[in-house]
């Protein structure tokens, strides 16, 4: 009998196009899940059938209640090589192997990009108004030459992103809690004397931190009332690093010009989200790392380690 791996929140179906999973047809039934389920009952009603199971980044929490309601799971591959919503205690106490796969950094990168020009120049103003027979020509945009770009965080994301801002021009300064003057020279940015300045003194600010004890809600609304009122705020980081209640209240009254975000605290969000109709607000649905090339990542190493799992020597294990 062939085992049954559950592919969780392929929204695109695209999971079994984009890798080649012959390698282990004659001994996987794949069962593509192309909508969320959103709780521990609707994840062990659906999948308690199935003994593999591959998920994306960490949209999709593993507690050691949800693990024990599988009993027929014997692997989790999750895409990345970090996962923190994953019990690996309670995976090696039910004998559940959990194994990650390589990612790349470029994706998140671009998307930042994507949100920050998109910000800077009314792209989603002026395409709607263009569409629907609106005002020719009714925002001005932002100029990224001179202006100054504050990147929370400078690790490998943060890093690339600091490059494309110093091509545009951008004074770019950085700040972290364990970031030091010799890293910001080596990427050619100015250290912040502190978080404070950062904020109050960047025309964009960008979020590129790992969530942590120490990062939840580093930005409140103390943090968010230092944004000038012609401030930009991009995340594509994680939502809770951001206070949503303080950054929804900014918005709706005025207190920074925009937000591009591409992060959430519930995901997918519910239809009456506030986020779905918060005003300044250019919002995407988790897209940083969602590219072909990604994917094929992912699912092209997903099959690897199932294969290896098959042979008895897996591979890429976590943690």
């Amino acid at each position: 009998m062939r085992l049954r791996c559950a592919v969780l929140d392929d929204f695109q179906r695209v999971a079994t196009e984009v890798a080649d999973w012959s390698p282990v047809a004659d001994d996987v039934e794949v069962v593509s899940f192309d909508t969320h389920l959103d709780s521990e009952d609707a994840m062990a009603a659906a999948l308690a059938d199935f003994d593999i199971l591959v998920t994306l980044r960490e949209r999709v929490p593993f507690p050691g209640s949800l693990i024990a309601r599988l009993p027929r799971l014997k692997l989790i591959v999750a895409s990345g090589m970090r996962n923190s919503v994953i019990d690996y205690a309670a995976a090696e106490k039910h004998g559940v192997t959990v194994c990650g796969t390589t990612s790349s950094s470029t994706p998140p990168v671009e998307l930042t990009w994507a949100l920050l020009l998109g910000l800077a120049r009314g792209l989603v103003e002026e395409s709607n108004a263009l569409r629907s027979g609106g005002p020719w020509q009714s925002t001005v945009g932002v100029d990224l030459h001179g202006s100054r770009l504050g990147l929370l965080g400078l690790g490998k994301i943060g890093s690339r992103v600091a490059r494309v801002g110093l091509a545009f021009g951008m004074h770019v300064s950085a700040w972290s809690q364990n970031l030091t003057e010799e890293r910001t020279d080596e990427i050619g940015v100015e250290l912040a004397p502190s978080r404070e300045d950062l904020l109050a003194g960047s025309d964009f600010v960008s979020i590129h931190l790992a969530l942590s004890d120490r990062t939840r809600g580093l930005l409140g609304p103390a943090e968010l009332a230092l944004l000038k009122p012609t401030a930009y705020l991009v995340n594509t980081s994680r939502s809770a690093i951001v206070d949503q209640e303080a950054l929804l209240a900014a918005l709706h009254e005025g207190r920074i010009a925009g937000a591009g975000v591409d992060v959430f605290d519930i995901e997918p969000l519910p239809a009456d989200h506030p986020m779905r109709t918060a005003p300044r607000l250019l919002a995407t649905p988790h897209l940083g790392y969602v590219s072909h090339a990604n994917y094929a990542t992912y699912y092209g190493q997903a099959v690897e380690d199932i294969r290896a799992f098959l042979a008895g020597a897996p591979v890429r294990r976590l943690p």
